[in-house]
């Protein structure tokens, strides 16, 4: 998009990047003070309380993709393709009993990583970490292409300098102030999205009602209101799928299992999870709004901000810019912050350097911190497909790992070759049906397929797993 386009001068773009970005940098340098080891940059003592707690759940899943890839969601799918992204929340909802069973078994661990390893051995713990940082990459890519895409769409930033700047602020903040600052900076993110939605969506009730964006819908496409539409339904479960095998496997939330205090994780999670469900409802209905409104859109995953931008002018270009910036902040520096200590944890700690002092691994996770941004940004640079096309590749990865993980935390009979089997195949699998039949049935056939493998495993497996083996991790 050129300048001409855009809804705002690229100086009013540049003032509110330099505004936002001073803020959490203050930010990451005054909460960074208080680490002093690995612990402390890493799990933020393991002390966070339940305000901070359910706001840095809600916050971190409010992602760059949730504002603007549901909206692409719904322009694409209709209204079950709203509906499709909301089943994410499961995720969040799920997962908080499993905090609760993860704190129990591994009060002293750091990552998930320390889970597969500990439970499983080696060879599953390397397959592990290969699904898991192939995912960890994919989101990152996907959420700095939302910043560039964002600035671009709005102010006429050019794409490369809109998100390498974004990128360059969360890695600067993260390296220095570790999870707290990425906790801290949530909390006030989370505030600020929450009032940018509601303030959004009665804006655009203002200007349209939901008969006329019936009527045009009706008219113009009228597939997006069939409740038979096959992709649409499809999506649903495969998001529901995709949505748990993201939070379940993801150090991005173990990190907080692990960082939350006592009897604080389970509660977290899901009031994180009911802030976080409406807010892709609301995304969605702006896209179906689109139409209704006559807005031009020249790429789907533009349409959440053209759609507000259009109906407040300058005020809504500046009001989603904030918005979207604060959910791409919210969960790029929370994954910068989860895959280094992933790293730091289970390569280099554990297998390059096991008696490494607190200091030097506080340092480490710094300088991989800062390594992840840089790959970040080359891979960004040639802007590469949709949001959805490359955040879904990743999908019958992730859908893989669920069995596993489910079964290892509360089942004794989990085995090593149920949970390498059902990663390999039901990862494999689900590749094949990726680019044979599309995206929306990837995770769900990937996640079948390691179920079945999984389960049948555990059933006539005689192994008896000892709880008392995950407190190694010590």
């Amino acid at each position: 998009m050129n300048e001409s386009a855009a809804i705002l001068p690229p100086v009013v773009g540049w003032i509110l990047l330099a505004a936002f970005s001073a803020l959490w940098i203050g930010l990451g340098i005054y909460w960074g003070r208080r680490n002093k080891s690995f612990e402390d940059h890493a799990l933020a003592g393991r002390n966070i309380g339940l305000a901070l707690g359910s706001a840095t759940a809600a916050a971190t899943w409010i992602t760059s993709n949730t504002t603007m890839l549901a909206p692409q969601f719904a322009l694409e799918l209709g209204v079950w393709g709203m509906l499709a992204y909301t089943t994410a929340s499961v995720g969040l909802f799920l997962f908080a009993p499993m905090a609760v069973r993860i704190r129990k078994l591994m009060p002293t661990g750091y990552t998930s990583g320390d889970f597969f390893r500990l439970r499983y051995g080696r060879a599953a713990w390397a397959i592990f970490m290969v699904y898991t940082l192939f995912y960890s990459l994919t989101w990152l890519v996907s959420m700095a292409m939302a910043g560039g895409i964002l600035l671009n769409a709005l102010s006429g930033i050019p794409y490369a300098w809109g998100m390498t700047v974004i990128l360059a602020v969360c890695v600067i903040y993260t390296m220095r102030g570790g999870l707290g600052a990425v906790i801290g900076t949530d909390f006030i993110q989370s505030l600020i999205i929450i009032v940018g939605v509601v303030i959004v969506g009665f804006a655009v009730l203002s200007h349209v009602s939901v008969d006329q964006i019936h009527e045009n819908l009706q008219a113009t496409r009228p597939a997006l209101l069939n409740v038979l539409f096959p992709a649409a339904i499809m999506a649903i479960f495969n998001n529901l799928l995709f949505g748990l095998g993201e939070v379940f496997h993801n150090n991005v939330w173990w990190s907080r299992a692990f960082a939350f205090r006592d009897g604080v994780g389970g509660k977290a999670f899901a009031l994180g999870g009911l802030i976080w469900f409406p807010i892709p409802i609301a995304a969605g209905f702006i896209a179906l709004a689109s139409g209704a409104l006559n807005v031009p859109v020249p790429a789907a995953d533009m349409v959440g901000p053209l759609v507000v931008a259009d109906v407040l002018g300058e005020f809504g270009a500046i009001a989603i810019f904030i918005v979207v910036f604060c959910s791409l902040a919210s969960s790029l520096d929370s994954l910068l912050a989860a895959t280094s200590d992933l790293l730091t944890e289970d390569v280099y700690r554990k297998l390059m350097n096991p008696g490494a002092p607190p200091e030097t691994l506080k340092k480490m996770a710094q300088y991989v911190t800062l390594a992840l941004g840089l790959f970040t940004w080359l891979v960004c640079l040639p802007r590469i497909g949709t949001l959805a096309s490359v955040l879904f590749f990743a999908g019958p990865l992730v859908g893989s790992m669920i069995w596993p993980i489910v079964t290892g935390l509360y089942w004794r009979r989990a085995s090593t070759v149920g949970a390498v089997g059902g990663m390999l195949l039901g990862a494999g699998v689900g590749l094949v049906c990726y680019f044979a039949i599309g995206w929306y049935v990837a995770t769900l056939i990937a996640t079948a397929v390691s179920m079945v493998w999984v389960l049948a495993c555990a059933h006539f497996s005689k192994a008896r797993f000892d709880w008392a083996q995950l407190s190694e991790a010590a």
